[in-house]
């Protein structure tokens, strides 16, 4: 089938995907530690949802590893933290223990060191329900929350995931409730009995290994004398913080683990009306199938949109057709103009002028999601001008002092944090990275290069520092080399610099060198791990191959056999009814801790990349400066 023949298949199918409203959104899934969590909180507060969490248990059964372990993403190695959560979840459901695959993941869990190698989040979930002792869990006392702003650590130094999943837990950690646990179940047939405690924090730095170990000590000791008239002063400011951001049915925090530890923690401090509420912003991520349920991290519903319509303005529609006018409608309700969020703690002055990763999540704009809609309202050629300005604005406050974005806050670096005992997942912050940053410079560009050229030029020379020795960069949100080169690589050429000086053909080259012999790419997760950076590619995703695709369109010419057999292999397995699927994880909410695919990204990507290789090759070049 040819390309253009292709590309008018997939425009009818995305426009057929489009809501009534004229939003896009497409599922979002995790690795099992969600349904496993959603489940563990049910028992955990007595809640009877038998039919449900035995559909629940389907989906989780069905992702077992061959070696009876549970994956961070499909096809990565069995990870103790997951296959433990996992187990715990199928045996409170009633799944017998005497079963093929529960003595499989059993056997699995003590390989790999059993619930005493667990990370600190579930060590918790285990102590709730009284298989651990709480003494093994590090101390995080309530008072956290009246500490002075500058303090070493404050509430507001860590990230927003950080920030949202921690205050509801101080709550719940000050308690230290059982678990209701109707069917009484344990697992104490995981426990390994050996008394030496897993370490994962201050691996990096003595001084911090000892110095923060010296710290947990004296707090398990003195904590419990801590005055009562502090301790009442401090959980009033984590439910005053919870109630003010609770967010109706989107949640706390718009993401999984903040509500369901919000949902536990209004539950112990007697708020009803609110716990309800709470409790049904986490059933409200369900996802129903035929034979299965799972359940969703979050709704990527504006990432989504604004990603689809640029997909489909780059195959020909415009502003005259009712799919993108609707989508920017829909886009223009959604920025957030009214509340100064947590962000403002580093911007006193800053007035909002973001959007949300989710349908609603006022107090936490996403820079990522704020510099592609932006980019989308003005390729389409949205007429209020006012929108983009306050964008602009809002990105440009948000800028870091190394001249990088994070994704939810300025300056947040405070990398000797990632040593303490309860962060021993590392992923407490929320620094500038490569991604992100590319795509603020890659709208700023877009938008008006010359009133943001100091910005920009601030931004750029982030992300020459941050190229790695091959000629990639690291894609913070997105799996992974592959998807930070493509970003960057945009960002460089909508910025203005030479696309023929070295350290950008260097990039190229990366690119070129980890195609796949069918022409497509695919980058494993575990790239994330140091040792495993330059590992083999995996079998060939759509989504990475498009990536791919639109980074060599950057610079080679559109007959280059790399671009060429990119583009066969696309053609080779497109689906009418399915378009593309990706079958591996294609994206990370926190590296080599929590693994996310979008199912969106094999369907608009692809589009994407055929439509503008389709178009190069028409001669229908553009003259505007297009940051993606």
């Amino acid at each position: 089938m040819k390309v253009k023949n292709i590309i008018e298949l997939c425009k009818k199918r995305l426009l057929d995907d489009q809501k009534k409203d004229g939003h896009w959104l497409y599922e979002l899934e995790a690795d099992t530690t969600i349904p496993s969590e959603y489940i563990l909180m049910n028992h955990f507060l007595g809640i009877k949802e038998e039919r449900l969490e035995k559909k629940l248990s389907t989906y989780i059964k069905k992702k077992q590893n061959p070696d009876g372990g549970w994956p961070l993403f499909w096809e990565g190695e069995s990870n103790i933290s997951t296959s433990v959560k996992a187990y715990y979840a199928l045996k409170l459901v009633g799944e017998k223990v005497s079963s093929k695959f529960m003595i499989k993941a059993k056997k699995k869990i003590l390989d790999l060191g059993g619930i005493e190698n667990c990370n600190v989040f579930t060590k918790i979930s285990l102590a709730l329900f009284g298989q651990i002792s709480w003494k093994k869990i590090p101390s995080m006392p309530v008072e956290i929350m009246s500490l002075p702003s500058w303090f070493p650590f404050h509430i507001n130094k860590i990230s927003y995931w950080s920030r949202t999943v921690v205050v509801p837990l101080l709550i719940i950690l000050d308690k230290k409730p059982k678990a209701k646990n109707p069917k009484k179940i344990n697992i104490k047939e995981l426990l390994t009995n050996d008394k030496k405690l897993n370490v994962n924090y201050g691996k990096e730095s003595i001084f911090y290994f000892y110095l923060f170990s010296l710290i947990d000590k004296i707090l398990k000791i003195t904590e419990s004398i801590f005055p009562k008239k502090f301790k009442k002063k401090s959980t009033d400011k984590a439910k005053n913080f919870i109630l003010n951001r609770l967010n109706g049915i989107h949640g706390l925090g718009a993401i999984f683990p903040a509500m369901t530890n919000c949902t536990i923690a209004l539950n112990l401090l007697g708020l009803t009306k609110q716990y309800k509420i709470s409790l049904n912003s986490v059933r409200n991520l369900i996802t129903h199938k035929k034979n299965f349920s799972y359940c969703q991290p979050c709704f990527s519903v504006v990432w989504d949109t604004s990603l689809n319509g640029l997909s489909l303005l780059e195959s020909g529609l415009t502003l005259k057709d009712n799919a993108i006018q609707k989508a920017c409608k829909w886009l223009e309700k959604k920025q957030i103009l009214k509340i100064k969020g947590d962000w403002i703690t580093n911007n006193k002055n800053l007035l909002p002028g973001g959007w949300s990763f989710q349908y609603k999540n006022d107090f936490y704009p996403d820079v990522d999601d704020t510099a592609v809609v932006a980019m989308f309202l003005n390729r389409a050629g949205y007429q209020n001008k006012k929108i983009l300005e306050k964008a602009c604005n809002w990105i440009v406050g948000m800028q870091s002092e190394n001249g990088g974005w994070g994704s939810f806050d300025k300056n947040n670096t405070f990398y000797y944090l990632n040593n303490i005992p309860f962060a021993d997942h590392g992923a407490l912050l929320d620094p500038p990275t490569a991604d992100v940053s590319a795509r603020c410079v890659s709208m700023l560009s877009q938008i008006d290069k010359k009133n943001y050229k100091n910005v920009i030029q601030k931004g750029v020379r982030f992300l020459k520092n941050e190229q790695e020795k091959d000629g990639s960069w690291f894609g913070r949100w997105g799996t992974n080399y592959i998807y930070g080169t493509w970003s960057v690589l945009h960002a460089l050429k909508a910025a203005g610099e030479d696309m023929n000086t070295d350290y950008i053909k260097k990039s190229i080259t990366w690119i070129k060198n980890k195609q796949n012999k069918d022409g497509g790419w695919g980058e494993d997760c575990a790239t994330y791990w140091k040792e495993k950076k330059n590992m083999p590619s995996i079998k060939s995703m759509p989504s990475q191959t498009s990536w791919g695709i639109l980074s060599l369109l950057l610079t080679e010419k559109i007959d280059n056999k790399n671009i060429v057999n990119g583009i066969n292999f696309l053609k080779k397995n497109f689906d009418k009814k399915k378009l593309w699927t990706d079958h591996n994880f294609n994206a990370v909410g926190f590296p080599k801790v929590f693994y996310i695919t979008y199912h969106g990204y094999a369907k608009y990507f692809t589009n994407w990349a055929l439509s503008r290789y389709q178009n190069l090759k028409s001669g229908n070049k553009t003259n505007i400066i297009l940051g993606l």
